[in-house]
């Protein structure tokens, strides 16, 4: 049966799909396997799939993305639906879509189509808002890392300026410190056992924000890897050629300009509904915009205007095109569409090219203002001077060291002796610094010969916790220098310490907990200060735990209860233990946890998401491991399989070939 949906009168007649023409497979760890003749058949079928998994974050992703989210959540999310809006205008996306190239609306047809079809065949999934949608849709969200560009807007300030009069309470979430930013390393060839290039996967998001899957065409599409709640593209992945790993950049992407009142400006009418217990109501506002972008606060009497990428077309191609290249050269074109702004790129392909770029979307700039503050926007000489180009933006091909690597940190130690260098590029395309995570990467890949799957995996999840090689040894010279016998057999506990994590090590716990006492001002500790934050580290581990004695495994915990977005934890409850720890404390497999108001254990909300590693020969190679499972459902059997796999670092063989799928499947089935 043609799936031909009824559309509203603003949208083109959509793409008709058969969904026998739609294969699903779901496999024994419940991933799905799609296929379909042509790549619309795909997008289809993977956005049926994730719906079926996990409709509730498939939907609230795009209550985020469109700016409806207090249509749901109510008065309090105003103020982030404003913030959406001020650069994601339904009207105009609905213009967008019909000048998007053919190929591109076909594939938000069948996306739409999927969408609305899931919904039709299952009754009992009740939407929050979104009961129809409708293909442009897509363009609001066309790039999957968590968080964006529009974060950048600071919620409080833009209240104050656009919500005089207003009592509003701001719900803002809850700090969370855990480092943001990813792993991913490339090896060469020349640098491996079977001189294949292998690439290590490692996003680090908040847990369940992306599904794994695979999806095929017979136009050439056959991609594997994670997905972002809703989108129809793998975002961190391979295909049989090449594969792709983002990490959060450093490059000075987004810029902010002063205005004056009385320049030229424009304005728009914005209009938000909102939930509340008698049904919805809504608020109006006039939202201003100068040429350099919406204006978002106002200071010493100047309004303060933001730039930054808005390219929703050419930022879907990019990302969807990305998935069908089939070596360094196709790759580098998709890089060429300049709208990746948020990301580094780590880069492997079966040809043997790994390749790194540091940004994509880099505005030119004159260096003589200071661009972390906001610069004249009334003067010419601070108008962007067009993009860097791919060949000028910092990257890298097949360097000599044989691996690249990057998290969060500047590119200038991400490959050895053959790392870029700062002074060849202007100050904007790097505004972070170095880490933990970074210092430990160059410990463990620049002395590393010989990589295989295996041993790229350990490097991925080494131990070392790398922030303690400084304040470490000057606690101990403290103690040495005025023993304090209370702190005795904490001392000698650390002084025997191999700075690395363990579920049973009680050295982890304890300086992982002297840590959160003195890191925030330890450069300039005394050393009373560094032993008296050790004995508070004693005093909280004894009161929360009933000894210092405890090994980290009984606190670092993974649970997961229920698929709230914002989750819940419970001592009570089962949990397991997670041996590594914080990207604050260099550790590479990372995981973000704390405690809570109802909690003495931690407990884990971010970090290691999804690991891949894999190797590109003849035919490719993958290991892979997801957060908890791949199903949203508390009562499935996938919602929490893999997990005592990811805290062991235990990664599953991926099933890439229809040969691997063999005594593998639990259903086939057509949408």
């Amino acid at each position: 049966m043609k799936l031909c949906l009824v559309l509203l009168a603003s949208v083109s007649a959509w793409a008709a799909v058969d969904a026998r023409d739609v294969t699903v497979v779901r496999d024994d760890w419940g991933i799905a396997h799609i296929s379909g003749k042509t790549d619309a058949d795909a997008v289809f079928g993977m956005i049926y799939a994730q719906c079926e998994d996990d409709f509730n974050r498939v939907e609230s992703n795009y209550l985020t993305s469109l700016g409806r989210t207090a249509e749901a959540e109510g008065e309090s999310k105003i103020w982030q639906d404003l913030r959406q809006r001020l650069f994601i205008d339904p009207d105009e996306l609905k213009k967008q879509y019909a000048d998007s190239p053919a190929w591109l609306q076909t594939l938000m047809n069948a996306w739409a189509d999927g969408l609305n079809y899931y919904l039709s065949k299952h009754p009992e999934t009740r939407p929050k808002v979104i009961t129809h949608w409708e293909p442009w849709m897509a363009l609001s969200f066309t790039e999957g890392s968590i968080g964006g560009d529009i974060e950048r807007v600071n919620l409080r300030e833009l209240q104050a300026f656009y919500g005089k009069n207003t009592d509003v309470a701001l719900l803002e979430p809850m700090h969370d410190p855990e480092p943001r930013g990813s792993n991913g390393a490339a090896i060469a060839p020349s640098n491996t056992t079977g001189h294949h290039a292998l690439l290590l996967i490692n996003p680090h998001t908040s847990f369940f924000f992306r599904s794994e899957l695979q999806m095929t065409s017979t136009e050439g599409l056959n991609a594997y890897g994670a997905v972002t709640w809703g989108q129809f593209f793998i975002y961190q992945g391979f295909n049989s050629k090449t594969g792709w790993m983002h990490t959060s950049s450093g490059v000075d992407a987004v810029d902010e300009f002063l205005e004056d009142p009385k320049g030229p400006h424009t304005s728009k009418e914005v209009t938000i509904q909102y939930k509340t217990p008698t049904g919805m109501q809504s608020r109006k506002f006039t939202t201003y915009f100068t040429k350099h972008g919406p204006v978002e606060k106002a200071t010493g009497g100047k309004w303060v205007s933001i730039a930054l990428m808005q390219e929703n077309i050419k930022a879907l191609e990019q990302s969807y095109l990305r998935t069908k290249t089939t070596d360094y050269k196709s790759y580098k074109k998709t890089m060429e569409l300049y709208a990746n702004s948020s990301n580094n790129t780590i880069f492997a392909d079966a040809a043997g090219d790994i390749a790194y770029w540091h940004g994509n979307y880099i505005p030119k700039r004159d260096t003589k203002f200071d661009w972390t503050k906001p610069v004249d926007g009334t003067n010419p000489a601070t108008d962007y001077k067009g993009l860097m180009t791919v060949d000028e933006i910092p990257h890298l091909l097949n360097p000599k060291s044989g691996w690249l690597y990057n998290s969060n940190n500047w590119p200038w130690s991400g490959a050895g002796e053959s790392s870029l260098k700062k002074e060849d590029f202007p100050v904007y395309v790097e505004m972070h610094g170095e880490s933990a995570r970074g210092l430990h990467a160059v410990k463990v890949f620049k002395d590393k010969k010989d990589f295989t799957l295996d041993s790229l995996l350990g490097a991925a999840f080494d131990s070392y916790l790398t922030w303690f090689d400084e304040p470490l040894p000057r606690l101990i010279k403290a103690y040495d220098a005025a023993p304090r016998p209370e702190l005795a057999e904490q001392i000698a506990v650390l002084r025997k310490w191999n700075q690395r994590w363990a579920a049973d090590s009680v050295a982890t716990s304890l300086a992982v907990f002297w840590g959160e006492q003195v890191r925030r001002g330890v450069e300039d500790a005394t050393p009373k200060e560094l032993l008296d934050g050790l004995a508070a580290a004693s005093a909280k581990l004894t009161a929360d735990f009933g000894k210092w004695q405890t090994p980290w495994g009984d606190i670092n915990r993974f649970q997961r209860i229920n698929d709230d977005i914002t989750p819940h934890f419970d001592d009570a409850g089962p949990s397991i233990p997670v041996p590594f720890a914080s990207a604050t404390y260099g550790s590479l497999a990372s995981f973000g946890a704390r405690a809570y108001p109802n909690t003495k254990k931690w407990y884990g909300t971010s970090g290691n998401s999804f690991v891949a590693v894999v190797e590109f020969g003849p035919t490719v190679r993958a290991r892979a491991v997801t957060a908890g499972g791949e199903s949203g459902d508390p009562s499935s059997k996938h919602f929490n399989d893999e997990a005592t796999r990811y805290a062991n670092g235990n990664l599953r063989e991926v099933y890439y070939y229809p040969s691997q799928l063999k005594g593998h499947t639990e259903r086939t089935y057509h949408p």
